[in-house]
């Protein structure tokens, strides 16, 4: 039996229980990650080797979580568990925590990181582009960043407003039927997009932001004639447009706006025969400057443990 020892003398007190975690929590999911032993002694953290883990496997794993700790100074059992899902794919020399920074605080003053690098990749892009495609499945942040994005700018008044729109399918762009004015009709297609709102600025704030028309929210439909200027706008469930809705909002961005356009290929809702305008989108503009296609996989999915669990049950039963 051998131990590979990761001298800890140079990191102060709390770093190393950072990187311990709650009553332990981070050095569990090392030991089930690396299905070994993991302690810290004497300022040192020691874990067990055997034929599937290797000293240099270890190593790169415990300087990728301290590079958590030292940009964000917090680290979880979710970082961890990704940090050796990259490890054990020969991934990890693709991952920079550095890029890994702060995308929006929450009301309670909770910072918000992509925890991936997809993730990564979408927050970065949406910093240096003016329009971003986001595609991803479910459960992979792309919306919930988008929000986030989206309230940070407004906080930071490099917008005044953000726009919040996606195609009704399911009403086949008529909401006349249903009970409301047009806000009480369209709501409950943009709940997804309200909770992240209200968890970044609190439902008296999204209320109040509502009401001024600063945060506005609308159909895919009627953004038709308008020009979109000073506002970030986020489309959701991109999936669902069609060609002609495609071009038609990608047309309506002004001066000092940016779009982000978020949708899930695998999940249409559109009549059969109809073309999906997010496919023909990412086609025709793949090749246009200032137009970034970001791309998440079922590794940028950050959910509970056991709804990766649940998922892959499915997969292989369906397979």
């Amino acid at each position: 039996m051998s131990f590979f020892e990761f001298d800890c003398s140079d990191r102060t007190f709390e770093e190393i229980q950072i990187f311990a975690g709650f009553q332990d929590s981070n050095l569990d999911m090392l030991s089930k990650c690396f299905k070994s032993v993991c302690m810290i002694r004497d300022q040192k953290i020691k874990v067990e080797l055997n034929e599937t883990l290797s000293a240099h496997k270890v190593e790169e794993v415990i300087e990728a979580c301290f590079s958590i700790i030292d940009t964000q100074h917090r680290l979880n059992s979710q970082d961890v568990s990704y940090i050796c899902s990259l490890a054990f794919k020969n991934r990890l020399k693709d991952f920079k925590a550095h890029q890994l920074q702060a995308v929006c605080k929450t009301k309670t003053g909770k910072m918000i990181y992509p925890k991936t690098i997809g993730q990564a990749i979408l927050c970065d892009a949406m910093r240096h582009n003016e329009i971003v495609f986001a595609t991803g499945v479910a459960g992979t942040g792309k919306t919930y960043l988008a929000v986030a994005y989206a309230v940070s700018m407004l906080k930071s008044e490099r917008v005044e407003k953000i726009i919040l729109t996606r195609p009704a399918v399911e009403a086949g762009e008529s909401l006349g039927f249903l009970p409301g004015d047009m806000k009480e009709k369209v709501d409950p297609y943009l709940r997804p997009l309200y909770d992240a709102l209200n968890e970044m600025l609190g439902l008296e704030t999204v209320e109040k932001y509502v009401e001024k028309q600063v945060i506005e929210i609308a159909p895919l439909a009627f953004m038709r004639g308008r020009t979109l200027n000073d506002a970030i706008v986020i489309l959701d469930e991109a999936q669902n447009a069609t060609c002609a809705q495609m071009k038609m909002f990608l047309t309506r961005i002004g001066f000092g706006s940016m779009v982000v356009v978020t949708g899930d290929a695998t999940q249409k809702d559109l009549a059969p025969g109809t073309k999906s305008g997010l496919d023909v989108a990412l086609r025709v503009l793949r090749n246009v400057d200032e137009i970034s296609v970001c791309k998440l996989t079922s590794a940028d999915v950050v959910r509970h443990p056991l709804v990766q669990k649940i998922v892959k049950a499915y997969d292989d039963y369906e397979s």
